[in-house]
């Protein structure tokens, strides 16, 4: 009751001060906002792609433990399905109630461009996540070199399957930028280091739903019977291929690898269906988001090497190419054996 008292006078507050507010500009080199409004709001909200999924569900927790720690009222919001249309409905909503600032993570950053150079017009900061090159962001903070990241995945599905065999990838949607960044770094480095594999679809889109990923994966056994391996790039996606994989008593011949975290995925882990997960912790990606946002909406900037205090990103390094996104040190990678030592 205290959390929600204190959110509505600081929407109060921040309704009553909307004629003060002013356009903002871009952001330079030094990653700063230049953003003003917004007051004093001690609200900060974070889009997911999706809410009621295991990867956001812990990135909830880390969005309230932050908030209590730094004392704002934090919350996540989101749609019940990867819909970009629905992830601006809610950041129109949330600009009208004026908070501190907006954290998100697009389904697709191109789709969102608009509705957050809205919000930043208005003094709210704006922090992304998984979504190099966005436009009209403050800061997108990114977990890792998605590229690299890509690479190792297929180093590992190229180890286990011998470096031979057809095999797919799945992404949440063609639109998630993250996703498609992973499985073209992946395909790049196959065509480099594994010639005599094969992948015998374009990416094929989950909309990061587990049954989704479920039934995708029962087509391509069926049209496909001796592919040897699938990657999988939505939280939700390794999940639904295990199944699929050991429905048809395929576990011991087919090599699943993909993003995931070990609370949706041990089970498979377990059984051999699943044989890797690569990762980050969403709770500790949705803490980098607010501390930058905090950092900024405060005059502060990011700089190489900026430490934010939280495991991962503790010295940041910009991308090259970008003026905005910032770069931690976060990714995982885990067997049944080390996905255990994670209580997440």
């Amino acid at each position: 009751m205290i959390a929600r008292r204190n959110m509505l006078l600081a929407l109060s507050a921040g309704s009553a001060s909307a004629a003060l507010l002013s356009a903002c500009g871009t952001v330079g080199e030094s990653g700063g906002s230049s953003s003003a409004g917004a007051g004093d709001s001690k609200t900060m909200v974070t889009v997911v792609k999706v809410k009621g999924i295991a990867w956001f569900d812990r990135m909830d927790v880390g969005v309230l433990e932050w908030g209590e720690a730094n004392g704002y009222d934090t919350r996540t919001e989101g749609g019940d399905d990867n819909s970009a249309e629905k992830q601006i409905q809610i950041i129109q909503n949330l600009i009208a109630q004026k908070p501190a600032a907006i954290t998100v993570v697009p389904n697709s950053p191109e789709a969102l461009s608009q509705v957050l150079s809205q919000a930043r017009s208005q003094g709210i900061t704006v922090v992304s996540h998984e979504a190099t090159g966005i436009q009209n962001v403050d800061i997108d903070i990114e977990a890792f070199d998605n590229k690299s990241y890509g690479e190792d995945i297929m180093k590992n599905i190229g180890e286990a399957t011998g470096g031979t065999g057809k095999y797919v990838q799945f992404v949440g949607g063609l639109t998630a930028k993250t996703h498609m960044e992973w499985v073209e770094a992946a395909y790049n480095y196959q065509l480099a280091n594994f010639p005599d594999m094969e992948r015998v679809e374009t990416p094929i889109e989950s909309t990061d739903n587990e049954t989704a990923a479920y039934e995708k994966a029962k087509e391509v056994l069926g049209k496909y019977p001796d592919i040897k391996a699938f990657q999988g790039s939505a939280g939700n996606d390794v999940p639904g291929i295990a199944r699929a994989i050991e429905e048809a008593g395929l576990t011991d011949q087919v090599v699943v690898m993909g993003t995931c975290i070990p609370s949706a995925s041990m089970k498979y882990l377990e059984a051999g269906s699943i044989d890797k997960i690569f990762f980050w912790d969403p709770a500790l990606a949705g803490k980098a988001q607010l501390q930058i946002a905090k950092i900024l909406h405060d005059g502060g900037e990011i700089t190489e090497g900026t430490d934010l205090g939280i495991e991962g990103y503790t010295s940041l390094t910009k991308l090259e190419g970008y003026d905005n996104v910032w770069v931690g040190d976060a990714a995982i990678a885990a067997d049944a054996t080390e996905a255990k030592k994670y209580d997440f």
